[in-house]
């Protein structure tokens, strides 16, 4: 799951197991679905100062519940045939 900082300031995210994630603004972090339902973390989307990927697939359309994924296993955002870079002399 990906979360975005919509303030102007950076935020530091308090997530489950003692860790944080640093967000300068406007940029976006991962962050596991158990973290989504961490008090500190609910209490920053419903202020709207991050928001989830999970809310920008419902807020798009409905697509009968389902999450959309951008990328994973089988995803790449490359040139498609998967050719070797060169090196070396030419």
């Amino acid at each position: 799951m990906n979360i975005t900082n919509k303030t102007k300031k950076p935020l530091s995210v308090p997530l489950p197991g003692g860790k944080k994630l640093f967000l300068g603004p406007g940029k976006t972090g991962q962050v596991t679905a158990k973290s989504l339902e961490h008090p500190p973390v609910v209490k920053l989307l419903e202020a709207g100062d991050i928001m989830s990927s999970e809310e920008v697939v419902t807020r798009k359309g409905d697509n009968g519940g389902k999450t959309v994924p951008s990328s994973g296993p089988g995803f790449s955002g490359g040139a498609p045939g998967g050719a070797p870079r060169q090196s070396g002399d030419r």
